[in-house]
């Protein structure tokens, strides 16, 4: 990754970088040379090779008091990466409002909190570039979804209106949206080791398409999208969702 990319001097902020596409993201930034700030509810014990710190995203308070600490020590902020997330399945009766209002609060709210501690520091730089991770399933519906599937949705269309309203101050604002990718939370909707090359063949009785690619996406490949949008490659590119699902939602 950082033969292709070189994000030195850059400081990048990831949410949810403790595990999954967050943390493989905040890795090739950080081998692209960056200063990277991960934010994360928990960090496994492990060594991370970037400052950590703990934050819940869904908590305004904390939010703020975590950002505008990490502020006071390093004021410019490069690129913004909304990583965190979280998902809840369930039939729509039969699931729990806690589950409904969590994944509302963190999927969207998250990336409301951190939007509101700092667009007006990119809006002051008058630079900067914010990618978010949104889903395909905010593209398709999909049985069981309905709380992850419309909280993805409110996240794409908030930060779609982001865009617009710092495209005049020169900060770029963009979204990836991935389909089934090799993750914990992936794998958590696999019940049987044939759950993977059965979310690639499709599930036909649950409307919903295999992966014409015919493989599940590493967080890397996600990884490597985000990067993109946030580099110079992509300085007239705003306001596009790129879903890299391998074809699962057929361009929707």
């Amino acid at each position: 990754m950082s033969a292709t990319w070189d994000f030195s001097g850059k400081t990048v902020w990831v949410t949810g970088a403790g595990q999954g596409i967050g943390y493989h993201t905040a890795l090739a930034f950080h081998a692209a040379g960056a200063q990277v700030i991960g934010f994360d509810q928990r960090f496994h014990d492990q060594s991370y090779p970037f400052t950590c710190h703990q934050m819940n995203v869904a908590d305004p308070a904390q939010v703020k008091e975590v950002c505008q600490a990490v502020l006071a020590a390093h004021p410019r902020i490069d690129v913004l990466v909304n990583g965190a997330g979280i998902l809840r399945v369930g039939s729509t009766e039969e699931l729990s409002f806690e589950d409904w209002q969590a994944c509302l609060t963190v999927n969207a709210g998250g990336a409301f909190n951190l939007f509101q501690q700092t667009l007006p520091v990119f809006r002051a730089q008058r630079a900067g570039a914010i990618v978010t991770v949104a889903s395909n399933a905010a593209h398709a519906p999909r049985l069981g979804m309905s709380a992850y599937g419309a909280s993805k949705a409110a996240l794409r269309s908030l930060c779609l209106t982001v865009g617009l309203e710092m495209a005049p101050y020169g900060v770029r604002c963009n979204i990836v949206s991935p389909g089934s990718t090799d993750t914990e939370m992936q794998r958590s909707l696999w019940h049987t080791p044939e759950g993977e090359q059965q979310m690639i063949q499709g599930y036909p009785d649950q409307f919903k398409l295999g992966i014409p690619l015919g493989k599940i996406a590493q967080p890397q490949e996600i990884a490597a999208n985000i990067l993109f949008l946030a580099s110079d490659l992509a300085s007239h590119v705003i306001l596009q969702d790129i879903v890299v699902d391998g074809g699962a939602t057929l361009g929707a």
